[in-house]
């Protein structure tokens, strides 16, 4: 199997940045501590074609409630390859936990953006059920997977990424 891709964390800066404009209560210590404690993707058996993605603190997703989750990851591919996100198998049968954007994208290229390629996650509790869900530090909460891409014998894009959400489009 070929090797395309590497995790790694993004520096401590951009992960506070990222968690204490979510989280302005907490210190910088506490966010050093959940910093620290983020685990880089993994694929769970020799055959999963997924890499999960670990929650790096506890949330609680009450029914038809949502979190941004800054995973503190990023990840640097080779030419000709596209990371996408989805959820859980285990969390959308059981919760109905969904990704807001159905299928996350995540470009060669975001390595270089802005904000160092900082992978989030944005999950709905789209329970019909009443029922809650419990996030812990660690649980796997989505899962990536690595597609190859080709691009058509007219293209034309030579712009640069700068940013992330939305910003290609510009």
């Amino acid at each position: 199997m070929d090797k395309i891709a590497k995790f790694e964390k993004v520096s401590f800066q951009q992960f506070f940045e990222s968690w204490y404009a979510m989280n302005p209560t907490m210190s910088e210590q506490e966010i050093k501590r959940v910093y620290d404690e983020i685990r880089i993707p993994a694929r769970a058996t020799a055959g999963s074609a997924g890499y999960d993605f670990f929650c790096p603190a506890d949330f609680i997703l009450a029914p038809r409630g949502e979190a941004l989750i800054p995973t503190g990851i990023r990840v640097k591919m080779n030419t000709g390859w596209v990371l996408m996100l989805f959820p859980r198998s285990s969390l959308g049968f059981k919760y109905r936990l969904q990704m807001n954007n159905t299928v996350g994208i995540i470009d060669q290229d975001y390595f270089n953006a802005r904000n160092e390629g900082h992978i989030f996650c944005k999950l709905t509790n789209d329970t019909h059920d009443g029922k809650t869900v419990a996030l812990k530090r660690g649980d796997a909460i989505v899962q990536g997977v690595f597609v190859p891409f080709g691009i058509t014998s007219n293209d034309s894009a030579s712009a640069e990424r700068t940013g992330g959400i939305g910003s290609t489009a510009k």
